[in-house]
């Protein structure tokens, strides 16, 4: 084993030629063989020690000296071959690093030519099987001269100036390939459309006409269709999205879309040997809208067509696999015809009418058809049903649909003119739905004529208690048309309601709540400066206000127990608006009541305090004012006649009109000096106010039917008597208005306070002993 060992060392050591080999081999030979001596001398020791048990203790010295100096001969020697095997090691990795070095530059080298061998002949080969118009030939050696030109490009460390030229050689002949293809696809297909001024109307998308070259001729065999490959050439250049979204676009705006927007369109396809056309002609006699049915076939028909001599073509496109040019034509084009078909189409046939829900059902089936068929032509993905879910989701549409038109009619009411008006009478009524019958909880009809009181409850009550039957009616007055139809929009719209379905019922319901917000909101806002200005219009809208109060106290009562189990809870009510709608008519009125007092007082201030009336011009000054208040007062009870009811209009005028006399009497009461004729003078002026007052009370049309009224004003003016007490006073003597006072218990003490008779005496009256009797007893 020793000898193999030496004789390997040997050898590396005689092919390093740095040691001699017969040297070396004799050295280790006589260590082995020292070795092998020493061995049997160790063996024998320890046998003779431990087997014979012979005292040796001297020889075993001298063996353990001959084993450590044979040892150190070894570890020289060892030592020795170590240093020259790692020198010659090192000097042979540093020459197999080189040659593998130069290995790799010789490979790369050889790479980069094959790939240049390969652009080179795919070029070659391009060119010719364009010249043959073999397009999908062609374009897969371009694809194949890109691949190899990139791969050239992505080595690092290795350039070559030909790259440029390559990419540019490359870039060249794709665009040529890309033009002869655009020929090729402009000869397919080829559009003629109308001039694009006007294209949109209806004579010019007549004129519309696609015609497709697709048809194979009948004396020519050929393994592919001249379509197929001019398609598969573009798909495998990454040309065909961008051709095919050309045409989508096209598609949709001259075909599809007219189709959907114009009923009277109708397309006409034509098979002719060479070639397919696919035109229009106008219906005479179209309807307004098309019904989805019609609209469905019409598309159909086109796809048909389309897909038989165009889109059914199997194509491999990069990324995607086997596909079919109806499928990548779906994919760009159907969420916009979707969205046409949804908008211009579906919408329109939602029904208005809860009771034509049912004829709905046919446009669910036929949309269902529809999107079945698209499917079988692969235009659409069987995951697809946009069309049908919004079909089938009618009850929701119709809801919206009906919101949305009640919302824009009660819109356009609102900011309709307000002065157009008709009169409400307690005979006046909406037309209403029989009211179910409270008590048995279905809808059995409560006929109009019977009582809601019981018999017997009213034959305990005295004749002299019973209620009028015009108790609970608006009184007679004057509303806007708008108004009326507004509320009887309501009315039509939750009767609407009751014939839904719940979720209908509930949205129904809450838009006839929105249209009363709205009128809250926007009646008061568009007409503003008309209701400032014109008081006919502010009681107009004061009636309107009350109005549609009056109805709102019932109006969720009267379809509580004919609506869905959600609202006849006590849910469905109005009366929560009562409360603003009475504020919002009466703020307006009372606001036009402060302009016009205003107007009023301002006129008054002319009347120059009504001091010194023997002054001619002072006199004609407050004559002026006078008659200037009697006249506002006159145009106020014509503007509003026949207009507020009654009461309004009698305690409206009666508050005006005491305004005017309260501002007289106490302009008068405030003067310090009165002389006779200033009192006569003064007595005149009022006099004019005591006569043609009360004609201002004119709130019928019938002249005979107002005296009643006009001999009702004290009962509206707080201040008529007091102003006729001041007459008294103007024309009275000292005895006279000391009877009148009686120890503070007559009509005048009832009128004035004594400060302001005694004032009223100091003024008239010079100061005698007589006046100062006569102050003596106002007290």
């Amino acid at each position: 084993m020793a000898a193999r060992a030496g004789s390997l060392v040997a050898a590396v050591l005689a092919h390093s030629g740095r040691l001699d080999k017969e040297h070396l081999g004799a050295r280790v030979g006589r260590l082995s063989r020292r070795v092998e001596e020493l061995k049997g001398e160790v063996c024998t020791m320890i046998n003779k020690k431990y087997s014979e048990f012979l005292p040796s203790m001297q020889s075993a010295e001298e063996l353990v000296a001959q084993v450590e100096g044979l040892s150190n001969n070894i570890d020289l020697l060892k030592a020795g071959i170590e240093n020259e095997v790692q020198r010659d090691l090192n000097v042979a990795v540093a020459e197999f690093t080189e040659l593998k070095q130069q290995l790799e530059r010789d490979t790369l080298v050889l790479s980069v030519l094959k790939k240049l061998q390969e652009f080179d002949t795919t070029i070659k080969e391009c060119s010719s099987a364009l010249q043959e118009k073999q397009y999908v030939a062609a374009a897969q050696q371009l694809e194949k001269a890109r691949s190899s030109l990139r791969s050239l490009e992505s080595r690092r460390g290795f350039e070559l100036k030909i790259l440029k030229a390559l990419g540019t050689e490359l870039t060249v002949q794709t665009q040529n390939m890309i033009y002869h293809l655009g020929e090729e696809w402009q000869k397919l297909i080829v559009w003629k459309l109308p001039p694009s001024k006007g294209s949109s109307s209806l004579e010019a998308l007549v004129l519309s006409e696609l015609h497709l070259h697709t048809v194979p001729p009948q004396d020519e065999d050929t393994a592919v269709p001249p379509v197929a490959a001019v398609l598969q050439a573009l798909a495998v250049l990454g040309e065909l999205h961008s051709k095919l979204r050309d045409f989508g676009h096209l598609l949709l705006q001259y075909i599809l879309k007219p189709l959907i927007s114009h009923p009277a369109l109708e397309p006409v396809p034509e098979e002719q040997p060479d070639v397919f056309i696919l035109r229009f002609r106008s219906q005479e006699l179209a309807l307004d809208e098309s019904s989805p049915m019609e609209v469905f076939d019409k598309i159909k028909l086109v796809f048909e067509v389309l897909h038989k001599h165009l889109l059914n073509v199997p194509l491999e496109q990069p990324g995607q696999g086997r596909v079919t040019l109806a499928e990548l034509l779906g994919e760009l084009i159907w969420e916009e015809l979707s969205d046409c078909l949804i908008h211009n189409c579906l919408v329109n046939s939602i029904p208005t009418n809860s009771s034509k829900l049912e004829q709905y059902k046919e446009v669910i089936e036929s949309t269902e058809e529809f999107e079945k068929a698209l499917k079988e032509m692969q235009f659409l993905k069987e995951d697809t049903t946009a069309l049908l879910k919004y079909a089938c989701n009618v009850d929701s549409h119709f809801a919206n649909k009906k919101c949305q038109d009640v919302i824009m009619a009660a819109r356009n009411l609102m900011t309709s003119e307000i002065h157009n008006t008709v009169k409400i009478t307690p005979d006046s009524s909406i037309a209403l739905p029989e009211l179910p019958d409270p008590g048995s909880g279905d809808h059995v009809k409560v006929p109009r004529g019977c009582s809601v009181v019981p018999s017997g409850t009213v034959g305990s009550v005295g004749s002299e208690s019973r209620l009028s039957p015009l108790t609970l009616c608006l009184p007679c007055c004057r509303i806007s048309c708008s108004v009326q139809q507004l509320v009887e929009l309501a009315y039509h719209t939750l009767l609407e309601a009751t014939a839904s379905t719940d979720l209908c019922c509930v949205q129904l319901f809450d838009c006839v709540r929105n249209i009363f917000q709205l009128f809250y909101e926007v009646v008061p806002t568009y007409h503003r400066e008309n209701l400032q200005k014109l008081p006919q219009l502010a009681a107009i809208h004061h009636n309107n206000c009350m109005y549609i109060a009056h109805h709102l106290l019932t109006l969720g009562h009267q379809f509580r127990y004919r609506s869905t189990s959600v609202l006849s809870n006590g849910a469905a009510t109005f009366v929560d608006l009562v409360p603003a709608f009475r504020r919002l008519g009466m703020e307006c009125f009372l606001a036009q009541m402060r302009v016009q007092k205003g107007e009023i007082l301002e006129r008054l201030s002319s009347a120059r305090n009504f001091s010194n009336m023997d002054d001619e011009e002072n006199y004609c000054a407050a004559n002026k004012a006078i008659k200037q208040v009697l006249h506002q007062l006159r145009r106020l009870g014509m503007v509003w006649q026949d207009v507020l009811p009654v009461n309004v209009y009698c305690k409206a005028m009666g508050a005006l009109l005491n305004t005017a006399l309260a501002e007289i009497v106490t302009r008068i009461a405030a003067l310090e000096d009165i002389s006779a004729e200033d009192a006569d003078r003064l007595y005149s002026l009022c006099r004019i106010m005591v006569e043609e007052g009360p004609q201002v009370f004119t709130p019928l049309l019938e002249e005979d039917k107002n005296k009643k009224y006009q001999e009702e004003v004290p009962v509206y003016v707080q201040k008529w008597m007091t102003f006729k007490e001041l007459m008294i006073i103007l024309q009275a003597n000292l005895q006279e208005i000391v009877d009148q006072w009686a120890d503070g218990k007559g009509p005048l003490a009832e009128e004035f306070s004594a400060a302001e008779v005694k004032s009223l005496i100091r003024a008239l009256f010079q100061n005698t002993e007589r006046r100062a009797a006569a102050l003596a007893k106002i007290k």
